[in-house]
């Protein structure tokens, strides 16, 4: 049976397609893996052993040579994304009174500010450069509810827990070190990243649950759509402009998983957001579902255009010889 070279034929294949069987899994039967032991590590309790394993593969790549350039690439993409989920988010606060068309402030705000650092770094491993994953550094910022309660309500509605930020940073950090002391480590971790993707995917695909998208219908379908239309059009942009391919800039085109609890955060900080925010997490969670599968087809549509601009690239710099004349010919 051919199943790898089947998998790889899907857009993203490696990661999209244990996602989904992690969907499945949460969603019709959440309790198959919980039996304990080595079995229930490879549900969705393993993820942040997996990502974090994944993170320090992520480190060792970075020398110190990448590094300033990946760092510039990485807050780029995040102020772009972060940027036009603001502009968005206030302008219908200030100019809709909070709600346009059935979506919140808090919804927008959320759905389009978080990228899912798990599937932007399993993208960029399988269809990006060695830069392109180590740009999320710093976009590890959007992750949790503090990035969100500041734009949102202000630097006095709540204390921002530094520790949620050192906590994914440093795995990578600690990568970064021994990457940059041994290049034989960084070759080794570096060579092995790939092996991570699958059980990563799976991991989280097992906290997503598909009758979010039933619950939340087209709207939160249609806001899904939008958050990968729009913000992948500006992230791409800017990593473009940045230097890099656009490929790290379409991965970060999603909703991160996460993303689903920022709204209940948000409302127990401040209750004035605790009306809106059952709907808000549901549109959230159908936004995370639907850009886990349109995230994946985008970058790969950036990728194949990159792939096709270096082979014209690279026929324009050595074009092939013509070949040479036989004996006796005119």
């Amino acid at each position: 049976m051919r199943i790898y070279k089947t998998i790889n034929k899907v857009p993203g294949g490696l990661m999209v397609v244990p996602l989904f069987i992690g969907m499945v899994i949460n969603t019709f039967c959440p309790t198959l893996l919980k039996i304990g032991g080595f079995t229930e590590a490879l549900s969705n309790v393993g993820y942040p052993t997996i990502l974090g394993m994944y993170l320090f593969t992520v480190g060792t790549k970075m020398t110190v040579r990448t590094a300033p350039r990946m760092l510039k690439r990485g807050f780029g993409i995040m102020a772009a994304k972060v940027g036009v989920a603001t502009l968005i988010a206030v302008s219908v606060g200030k100019f809709f009174g909070g709600d346009l068309l059935g979506y919140s402030t808090l919804a927008l705000l959320v759905a389009f500010s978080d990228t899912n650092g798990g599937m932007f770094m399993a993208l960029t491993s399988v269809m990006g450069d060695k830069e392109d994953s180590g740009t999320y550094v710093p976009q590890s910022i959007e992750t949790g509810p503090f990035l969100t309660m500041v734009i949102l309500v202000g630097a006095g509605l709540a204390a921002i827990p530094w520790l949620t930020l050192v906590s994914v940073i440093a795995p990578i950090c600690a990568g970064a070190v021994l990457g940059n002391l041994d290049e034989d480590l960084r070759d080794f971790f570096g060579s092995h990243e790939p092996i991570i993707v699958p059980f990563m995917a799976f991991t989280l695909g097992q906290t997503i649950n598909l009758s979010a998208v039933v619950t939340a219908g087209v709207p939160g379908i249609v806001l899904g759509v939008f958050v990968c239309i729009i913000t992948g059009t500006v992230c791409i942009l800017a990593d473009r402009l940045l230097g890099g391919s656009g490929i790290a800039g379409a991965a970060a085109s999603s909703t991160a998983g996460n993303s689903a609890a920022v709204p209940k955060a948000v409302a127990m900080a401040d209750p004035t957001y605790a009306a809106i925010a059952p709907i808000a997490t549901v549109q959230v969670a159908a936004s995370v579902i639907v850009t886990a599968v349109l995230t994946p087809i985008l970058t790969s549509f950036v990728y194949k255009r990159v792939q096709k601009q270096r082979a014209q690239q690279a026929e324009l710099a050595h074009p092939a010889l013509p070949l040479a004349a036989a004996p006796g010919d005119d």
